[in-house]
């Protein structure tokens, strides 16, 4: 049996209650046009079509199945983070779509592991609600990577990221809310550069912002498409660091000792950017994400993995599954 496991997938639910009071008025809410298709609206706003892979267990098993995926990650979508709003609000949120997020998986529990979400703009909620999804079924959490102009640096979110490490939860972090501007709204381009860049920069507050140096070394962190641009400038971070040490002298050590503090997934399309990672951050950091079930995601799942010609044997089962396993805790009988 194939043991790929994705650990980078998203859903939706089929309809959830009205959030406007929790919200505001642009709120998420989905228009159901047929039993496969519908449009994710926020308030008035048209933001993304979806089908019934977003929400069907069913259909993704089948798909998994398609792709030789024996297990998948399914973590939120991170428009429904609800973060510009208060805390008690957006715990409100996190709760429905939670529990929503379980329905999908229950179907399945031992293919599809669902990841929670948290209002992390108020770390004592963010932990109450973790505390409670997992105690209902979730495995780990998915965050953005910022909150407003809080990067992952920032108090709150590190006490969050501690209670994490200290309960063994993993934790996966997405970008999400990418800056806008006439230059950027065309061709996708905040997806295209807006989104490696976010990414980039959350792993820089975790490494020049001490996060590392202080934080305990059980935290399992995975960033969302292969890290983003991080791989491809870690020479230009670690140069700064020793020619402007005044400046970003900030961490105990320079950027490349923190490697093996995080994880990155693989979804990044071409072989040769597949190798610049592996040969970066090591091949026992890179895990299978997909980015399932949306456009700009991978299918068939893991093919540049799997059709890697510099990949040993031993370095694609880390990447396929050994590394996965590691980062969710399936241990013994959970890993056949």
């Amino acid at each position: 049996m194939d043991r790929t496991i994705d650990v980078h997938t998203h859903y939706v639910p089929r309809g959830w209650p009205d959030l406007t009071a929790e919200a505001g008025p642009d709120a998420p809410w989905l228009r159901i046009e047929s039993e496969s298709d519908a449009m994710i609206m926020m308030g008035s706003k048209e933001f993304r079509r979806i089908q019934a892979d977003a929400w069907d267990a069913g259909t993704r098993l089948r798909d998994m199945d398609a792709d030789g995926v024996h297990r998948q990650v399914v973590s939120p979508t991170p428009a429904f983070f609800t973060y510009g709003r208060d805390g008690a609000e957006a715990a409100k949120v996190s709760r429905i779509f939670n529990d929503l997020a379980l329905e999908i998986t229950a179907p399945a529990p031992d293919r599809l592991i669902p990841f929670c979400q948290v209002p992390l703009q108020d770390p004592d909620a963010a932990c109450r609600e973790l505390e409670r999804s997992i105690a209902n079924g979730h495995r780990g959490v998915e965050i953005g990577n910022h909150v407003g102009d809080r990067d992952l640096d920032s108090e709150g979110v590190v006490t969050f990221l501690q209670h994490c490490a200290s309960l063994d939860v993993p934790v996966f972090v997405h970008p999400w809310d990418m800056a806008s501007s006439p230059r950027l709204d065309r061709w996708m381009a905040q997806w295209l550069t807006a989104m490696p860049a976010e990414t980039h920069l959350s792993i820089l507050a975790l490494i020049l912002g001490g996060v590392f140096d202080r934080i305990d070394d059980r935290l399992k962190i995975c960033f969302a498409h292969g890290g983003g641009s991080f791989a491809f400038w870690l020479g230009r971070m670690e140069n700064a660091w020793h020619g402007r040490n005044d400046v970003i002298g900030t961490s105990e050590r320079p950027p490349s000792h923190y490697l093996g503090r995080f994880y990155v997934d693989s979804v990044v399309f071409d072989d040769r950017a597949l190798r610049l990672l592996v040969d970066t951050v090591g091949a026992d950091r890179v895990m299978v994400g997909s980015d399932y079930p949306y456009p700009l995601g991978e299918r068939p799942v893991g093919q540049v993995v799997r059709k890697s010609a510099f990949l040993d044997d031993r370095s694609r089962e880390l990447i396929t599954h050994g590394n996965a396993e590691r980062f969710l805790g399936l241990t013994g009988a959970d890993t056949a």
